[in-house]
């Protein structure tokens, strides 16, 4: 199937875009977690700049990699794939339908998670713990669906 070509140029620059995010994401994530991040890691944040960096980086891949994923590229990649894109949800259940996405489920829990380690982040250490050893543990699930999607496009030749 041949895009047009303002929908083929968005779909390349996204793919790009997500691929690069992928990478920095699974880098901060293997530096911020290598040697386990506790509730005392999370304590000391005020007073080791960059531990509470290698934090903010994290937060920041994660959120922006889950956003460019979720709210970019699956609407365009669905657009190119013939269907039709909507609210983000609809999108979502498009996508486990289709075998790009496992869970439409799980996708709304990381987006919470991520919600969670924003605003959360100040306030309680203990909470900002959990919610980071959670986003950890979301970041194969996370990383794997762009990849999905990445490839998707280009099994496609629209990569």
């Amino acid at each position: 199937m041949t895009l047009d070509p303002g929908l083929a140029s968005r779909l390349q620059f996204l793919v790009r875009v997500v691929s690069k995010e992928a990478r920095h994401l699974a880098a901060t994530d293997r530096r911020l977690f290598a040697g386990g991040f506790t509730l005392e890691h999370a304590v000391r944040l005020e007073s080791e700049p960059d531990l509470a960096e290698r934090v903010d980086a994290f937060v920041g891949r994660f959120s922006r990699l889950q956003d460019t994923v979720g709210d970019k590229l699956l609407p365009v990649l669905l657009i190119a794939l013939g269907e039709t894109a909507g609210a983000a949800i609809d999108n979502l259940d498009r996508a486990e339908r289709l075998g790009l996405l496992d869970s439409a489920e799980d996708w709304m829990v990381m987006r919470k998670l991520r919600n969670q380690m924003v605003h959360e982040y100040v306030e309680d250490p203990t909470i900002l713990c959990g919610a980071l050893q959670a986003g950890h543990a979301f970041v194969p699930a996370l990383i794997g669906v762009a990849d999905r999607f990445v490839a998707e496009a280009g099994r496609r030749g629209w990569a």
